[in-house]
């Protein structure tokens, strides 16, 4: 079963006839080689100082693996996205007419912003029951979430997506036990633990969705909900709004209230205002994230067991069946 493989270390990646190592010196000086059977793998994360040339590159385009770079710091670089073999010339004209349509692709937007805060107020709810005072910020998603269906365009739809975001950050202070108040968000470069955590997050996240993408017949540049960009995949960005409060908030939550990670997990960049998360708190996050992805749900329309990866992937199906008018898009609404 094809697996995400994340490289901490720093070496060499290589293709040796039909099989992928990873090299590196041990302290005596010893070259260590580690095969990574290309069968198994889904796509790559390089945290390390990876070396590698166009052979070994070749050699992922044709098993159709996807690899995403982070820095020193654990922020994300880019994505090396192999052409792609399972395109649709009629999808791609689809896609296209429903971004050029603007009632067509606010439709489509809509739904990603309505699957969004369904999410943030489910987690306010989970809550609130537990004690927690939230209620101020739940009444803010929730009158988010009716304004919606009034907003008249795109840039009207993240206005009240962003007065949502905003009020569900100010609650972090009664769902998390900080040790200072969380004020808000901030992004290049986060300037506390909690931004740290939550850049780190949605950047595995969206480099997951771009995964998953890539093996649909969706082209990844052409979103509804963000802009369109010569330099990104943003319709990586659109369907990963769905997720991002229901995989990476839901797990920030847990590893900070049980004290998995700690503010001696962080770091402040240099001179520069920033915070990162320390390596041994990056590998702690990314097998919570992994674990987190294979969680699996019964499916209430498909009758078995699918994992929140799996969910991805079905948002992707859905947006197809949209588009070429089999069924009309409803973004995930979690029923568990």
């Amino acid at each position: 079963m094809a697996q995400s493989y994340y490289i901490f270390r720093s070496g060499r990646l290589r293709r040796k006839q039909n099989t992928l190592y990873f090299e590196q010196e041990s302290e005596d000086g010893q070259l260590q080689k580690v095969p990574i059977p290309i069968e198994n793998v889904r796509d790559l994360y390089l945290f390390g100082e990876i070396d590698l040339n166009t052979k070994l590159l070749t050699f992922l385009a044709q098993n159709e693996v996807t690899l995403h770079c982070f820095n020193y710091y654990g922020f994300y670089i880019g994505s090396f996205y192999p052409r792609e073999t399972n395109v649709s010339g009629y999808l791609l004209v689809k896609q296209v007419e429903h971004y050029l349509d603007p009632q067509k692709r606010l439709e489509i937007a809509k739904e990603f912003v309505a699957g969004a805060l369904f999410h943030l107020r489910r987690n306010l709810n989970y809550y609130r029951n537990r004690g927690r005072e939230v209620d101020v910020s739940l009444e803010v998603v929730e009158s988010s979430l009716k304004r919606l269906n009034e907003c008249g365009s795109v840039a009207e739809l993240m206005s009240e997506e962003g007065r949502a975001r905003d009020a569900y950050y100010q609650a972090f202070n009664e769902i998390l036990e900080l040790q200072q108040p969380y004020t808000k968000r901030v992004r290049r470069p986060p300037d506390n633990e909690v931004n740290s955590l939550i850049s780190f997050g949605n950047s595995l996240l969206y480099t997951a969705t771009l995964s998953e993408l890539y093996v649909t017949q969706l082209n990844p540049t052409i979103s509804y909900l963000h802009e369109p960009s010569q330099r990104r995949f943003s319709l990586a960005l659109d369907l990963s709004e769905i997720f991002k409060p229901l995989i990476v908030d839901r797990l920030i939550f847990r590893l900070l209230n049980r004290g998995e990670i700690d503010e001696n997990d962080f770091e402040s960049i240099g001179e520069a205002k920033g915070v990162y998360l320390k390596e041994g708190a990056r590998k702690k996050f990314v097998r919570v994230f992994e674990e987190y992805l294979q969680t699996t749900v019964k499916h209430r329309r498909l009758k078995r067991h699918v994992s929140y990866r799996h969910l991805i992937r079905l948002e992707a199906y859905k947006l197809i069946k949209h588009l070429v008018n089999i069924e009309t898009y409803k973004s995930l609404r979690a029923w568990w």
